[in-house]
């Protein structure tokens, strides 16, 4: 059912469509309905109001539909809070975004040549330990294990470095792992308590944590989280086999249940839990300019590179944060995560005052697209004029991986 809380004589920028908000529920619940996820919730604000909508259930089997206010693992977008951690241990003068890790982590292949801003920037070239075979196959062998950093990064540091540091742009969950290590180091807390105190806490996300390593649950309420086959598919770009995918599509094979996999393995990375009302606070907050102070807000707006050189216009990576334009009006700082079980996306257009929250609990519709990016072309083309993305079976470029 749509729900909206309108805002007070609304000033509505022209790129912005009125948001209609039975049409909004209709558009999504209908991508929804082609993805075949259990569950999903749209979570939209714009200068006319507060809207949302829910789709489906938490529960497979179960009529319970998910809310905002549900707890579900959001993979990745733990990362905007890693680097904004870091960031703020910079602004205070407990390390430099120039260090080398080296100087935090021993142990680390290019160590010293390798600086925190080329592991937020994903530009260290090191391998990233996720997309190892003999990592998933321990994920499906033992969901329940529980992951140090330091077995994570040693499955990473078994192989050679993809290319020298800074050199080139490759998406690696390693660089977030260490991220975690270095900010424990020069915080001298725990990355849990730091995120608690220094993020969480002062914008009033109480429902928003990174869970103990040996903690396999989710506050209530939660959604479970489901995917067809094992965690290698959520985790490597590799797409469904035919059979699988047709067998899922047509209903032969129920998705697994990976609500209770220990993602300890994800730490800084892609461990935390939260909800769609506290991550529309968080990314707002983020781009808005209420966490860091106004010297390194500037230094991470401007941290953003080109991922591909030869696309200069096109998606942008930077301090934990992507960047990209939709149309002549419409760009968003944004981010999102996947691991098995949830798919989500979080971004802010500060232009036009839009913060967009979506979550699955379907990492992967049957042929192959990640739920919740597929599900951003419906809802912008419900929110921006003049924009008309395509929303068909093509899988859709992320830069939310894992």
């Amino acid at each position: 059912m749509p729900a909206t809380t309108a805002a007070a004589s609304p000033r509505v920028p022209a790129a912005l469509k009125p948001i209609d908000p039975a049409r909004f529920q209709t558009a999504v619940e209908r991508a929804a309905k082609e993805l075949m996820v259990p569950g999903a919730v749209v979570w939209l604000r714009t200068p006319q109001g507060t809207f949302r909508a829910i789709v489906g259930t938490t529960e497979l089997g179960t009529a319970k539909p998910p809310g905002t206010g549900d707890h579900f693992r959001i993979a990745s977008n733990t990362k905007t809070m890693t680097a904004a951690l870091i960031n703020l241990l910079a602004q205070d003068g407990a390390l430099r975004l120039s260090d080398p890790v080296s100087a935090y982590v021993p142990g680390v292949p290019n160590g010293a040549a390798i600086t925190i801003a080329d592991l937020l920037k994903m530009r260290s070239g090191l391998y990233n330990y996720t997309s190892a075979p003999e990592f998933s196959a321990a994920l499906d062998a033992d969901p329940g294990k529980a992951w140090t950093p330091q077995e994570a990064l040693a499955i990473a540091f078994r192989r050679p470095p993809d290319f020298p540091p800074g050199m080139a742009y490759a998406y690696s969950n390693t660089n977030y792992v260490l991220l975690g290590l270095v900010a424990e180091k020069a915080g001298g807390h725990p990355l849990a308590q730091q995120f608690r105190d220094r993020l969480f806490a002062p914008l009033g996300m109480e429902r928003t944590s990174l869970p103990a390593i040996d903690d396999r649950s989710l506050p209530a309420p939660y959604a479970h989280g489901y995917m067809y086959g094992g965690s290698a598919y959520a985790l490597v770009d590799r797409p469904y086999p035919t059979g699988l995918s047709r067998a899922a599509r047509e209903g032969w094979i129920q998705p697994v249940d990976y609500t209770h996999q220990n993602p300890s393995y994800a730490t800084a990375a892609g461990g935390a839990i939260s909800t769609a009302d506290d991550l529309g606070t968080w990314i707002r907050s983020l781009v808005t300019g209420k966490v860091l102070n106004a010297a390194a807000q500037q230094q991470w707006l401007h941290s953003l590179q080109s991922e591909d050189p030869a696309a200069p216009e096109g998606q942008k990576y930077g301090y934990g944060i992507s960047y990209q334009r939709f149309g002549p009006n419409a760009a968003m700082y944004y981010h999102g995560g996947e691991l098995p079980g949830f798919n989500s996306f979080i971004g802010h257009d500060p232009g036009n005052d839009v913060t967009l929250v979506i979550w699955t609990n379907l990492t992967l519709s049957p042929d192959g697209r990640t739920t919740a990016n597929a599900l951003l072309p419906t809802v912008l083309n419900q929110v921006y004029s003049g924009l008309s993305l395509p929303t068909g079976p093509a899988p859709t470029p992320s830069g939310t991986t894992q």
